[in-house]
């Protein structure tokens, strides 16, 4: 255990993480997510997800994907419907509060079709952080006075050596490529992130490769100005991927919020035979449109302007 984690410590460390440029379209930024690769997802619930690389790897029919999110919500029952994922590792997997727990993600997990495997909220950025931090686990609390720690088999309870406490170790999470949507970025990946950051920071340094979508490039001037607000260096990121509305139907926080009426299209949809109903919407919504922008249009411009006018108005006075 302790060679394999100094393997993949060492394949970290010899990344080129030289000053360069690393704009690409969505298809090139796909193909370097191979079949069988831990594919770890920014932002939480319905905030700032890479929905744009999340729609490109689905169309261009990835296999055997084993992701790993904080909170999980649509675009885990769209991995789990479109194949591509088998297994999902998170702390709680919903379409939202407003729409209750996924029927999708109930119904592949209980016919054994995929594996929805539980973390707390807390372990899983405790994995994410000893991933960061290059350490093979870390110790917490979390967990104790559940019955979650019973169906992990990777999870450990020691007598703290220096106290005799109980403790409760989880491994490192090291995804094989981290997909992470910002507000904005330069060409060389330096990404600045408003709002929440949730796990990003973490869950960039932790991936042995980083794919950044952004609502949009901006110079490197422009970043060295405000250079407090660059969560992810450049040296953390091999693929930069500009795609407007790039979280849509989700919210970008200070840009434009959810797009409620489509989410509510969306959960109608499944909630009367949810393989059917999930099957039409990836036929309609992600196999059908040839681009990002005809994704967009299917969106409709109306609710699009509707959420961007909703998100930006936290500005307002």
């Amino acid at each position: 255990m302790t060679l394999a984690y100094d393997e993949l410590c060492r394949r970290t460390r010899e990344r080129d993480r030289s000053l360069r440029e690393k704009v690409m379209s969505l298809e090139e930024a796909a193909a370097l997510v191979p079949d069988g690769a831990s594919v770890g997802i920014g932002g939480s619930t319905i905030s700032r997800t890479p929905m744009a690389m999340i729609w490109a790897l689905i169309r261009a029919g990835r296999k055997d994907l084993f992701c790993q999110r904080s909170i999980t919500s649509s675009e885990g029952e769209l991995l789990f419907a479109s194949g591509i994922s088998r297994h999902i590792l998170t702390s709680w997997f919903s379409q939202g509060i407003v729409w209750g727990v996924s029927r999708v993600m109930r119904f592949y997990t209980e016919t054994g079709r995929a594996r929805f495997e539980e973390w707390s909220h807390m372990a899983v950025g405790l994995r994410f952080r000893a991933g960061a931090m290059g350490v093979p686990f870390l110790p917490m609390r979390s967990m104790m006075g559940s019955d979650l720690i019973g169906q992990l088999p990777d999870a450990r309870v020691i007598d703290c050596p220096f106290t005799g406490e109980k403790l409760v170790l989880v491994p490192a999470l090291n995804p094989d490529v981290a997909l992470i949507h910002v507000q904005r970025c330069d060409g060389y990946g330096n990404a600045q992130i408003d709002g929440l950051p949730f796990m990003d920071v973490d869950l960039a340094m932790a991936a042995t490769r980083v794919i950044l979508t952004t609502e949009r490039i901006v110079s490197n001037d422009q970043i060295r100005r405000a250079p407090d607000q660059t969560k992810i260096p450049f040296l953390a990121v091999d693929a930069v991927v500009e795609v407007p509305f790039g979280s849509a139907p989700h919210e970008c926080y200070g840009l434009y919020e959810p797009l409620f009426k489509h989410l509510d299209f969306y959960a109608a949809q499944l909630r009367q035979d949810p393989e059917r109903g999930i099957g039409e919407y990836l036929d309609r919504y992600f196999y059908a449109p040839k681009s990002w922008t005809e994704y967009l249009d299917l969106l409709g411009l109306e609710e699009l302007l509707d959420a961007s006018r909703r998100g930006r108005s936290i500005y307002d006075d």
